[in-house]
Parts: C-alpha cells; sequence; structure tokens
C-alpha cells in the first residue's frame, strides 16, 4: 500500500503513543502526524517532549496534539494521562505502548536487581497501566485498537539480556490473553518492530547498530500497518 492511498483510505485518528521522546516512539510520532492524524504523546523528558511539540506544531494548530510528562511505571501518572486526555481530546482510536528500556549487557545473576526492576517495570507494568486505565474508556466507546511494541527477542532467546526477553515475552502473552477478554469492536496486537537502530540497540550491538535501518525509514511502514489495523487482527503477533 502506497502512503498516498493510505491517506485516501484512513479516516483521520487520535494516536496515542508512549516514549515519544525519542526512537521508535519520536519517528512514528512525527510520521502519523505528517499524514494528518492526531497525536497524543507521552514521555519523562519534558525538554525533549517540548521540542516534539514545537516541531509538530510549526505547521499545525497548536491544539492538534498533545504532549504530556508521564511515567507509565506509575500508576497514578497514567491515571492522571487517562483523566487529562479524556478531557482534552476524548477517546484514543489506537494507542501504541512503545515505552520501553533494556538492560546493559549482562549475565542474568550480574543484572543488578534495580535495573531488572526498571526493565520489567517499564515494559511490562508500564503497559499493564495503560491497559488498566483505557481499556475501559475504548469499552465504553465500543472501539479502540492496542499495539504493545514486542520484539523479535519476544520470540526468540539471547544472551546477556534476559530481563529484556523476558520482559518481551511476557507482552507477547499478555497481549494474546487480554485479546480473549475484549469485546468485538477491539483488537490488541503485539507487534515487533524489527531491528532498527535505536539508543537500545547500541547497548546492545555497540557500533554495528548502525549497520541496520534509522527509525525514520522504519515509521512509514509501521505508520501503514498501525493506521491500517482492525478488529479481526485481534490477538495477533506481527512484524514490520
Amino acid at each position: 500500500m502506497t502512503r498516498a492511498t493510505l491517506k485516501g483510505g484512513v479516516g483521520k485518528k487520535t494516536v496515542l503513543i508512549t516514549g515519544v521522546s525519542r526512537g521508535l516512539g519520536k519517528a512514528l510520532a512525527v510520521e502519523v502526524a505528517s499524514r494528518g492524524h492526531s497525536v497524543i504523546g507521552c514521555s519523562r523528558s519534558q525538554d525533549k517532549l517540548k521540542s516534539l511539540q514545537s516541531q509538530l506544531s510549526e505547521s499545525e494548530d497548536d491544539t492538534k496534539h498533545l504532549f504530556l510528562n508521564v511515567d507509565v511505571c506509575s500508576n497514578t501518572s497514567v491515571q492522571e494521562l487517562a483523566r487529562v486526555v479524556m478531557d482534552k481530546k476524548g477517546v484514543p482510536d489506537i494507542i501504541v505502548n512503545n515505552a520501553g528500556t533494556i538492560n546493559k549487557n549482562n549475565r542474568l545473576w550480574e543484572v543488578p536487581e534495580e535495573e531488572f526492576n526498571a526493565v520489567i517495570d517499564t515494559n511490562l507494568k508500564g503497559i499493564a497501566n495503560m491497559l488498566r486505565h483505557f481499556i475501559p474508556l475504548m469499552i465504553d466507546n465500543k472501539q479502540g485498537i492496542i499495539v504493545n511494541m514486542s520484539s523479535g527477542w519476544g520470540r526468540s532467546a539471547a544472551a546477556q539480556v534476559a530481563p529484556y526477553c523476558a520482559s518481551k515475552w511476557a507482552v507477547e502473552g499478555l497481549s494474546k490473553s487480554v485479546a480473549k477478554e475484549l469485546p468485538t469492536g477491539m483488537a490488541i496486537v503485539a507487534l515487533n518492530p524489527g531491528v532498527i537502530n535505536t539508543d537500545m540497540l547500541a547497548s546492545c550491538f555497540g557500533s554495528s547498530s548502525t549497520l541496520y535501518q534509522a527509525p525514520d525509514s522504519w515509521a512509514p511502514k509501521a505508520a501503514d500497518m498501525i493506521l491500517n489495523l482492525t478488529m479481526a487482527d485481534n490477538g495477533s503477533s506481527l512484524s514490520v
């Protein structure tokens, strides 16, 4: 599907993306906004949020997009996010749970407790917090698409990144289980973005991460897929 076809074939949507301050989240936000859709973005980095807001508002109505400082690891922070989103934008059409982190390369027994906890709290509990507060709103609205960012390491395993692999395998299982709980009209999927040159990849691969495609090159293909998901995709494990 070409981008021209997509722009003509998909109605304007409101897309909420977590972790928009950098990497895949930022690239996807810019791409989705460029297609005329409304973006709600959140991150823990206020400065980077302001920069992205400024970038997307240069040729747009300042009220078209909404960027908020949120820590998805905190249930109360996500609860407040849901309140503000409902007050200012209404129920999102699509939620992309993109916020994530990875442990420094290490054998499991050498990964510090706080580092292990940070991976699980962000990659798994962060998604659970989002689902807890936004699924009821989508159910009331009788529609909604949820995309949980997974990984190739959510379907395979690798040494030195056991905490990350465990978190992404959990995302796959969580997504498939919740899919069985959703009513007709909704869908939740686990999406493997592929191998992209991000800060997290550089953490694992070092300088060889530059051999892989950049987030800006990935974003158009990802947007094509995400914007065209339907309830028929519920429970799927997909890859860009």
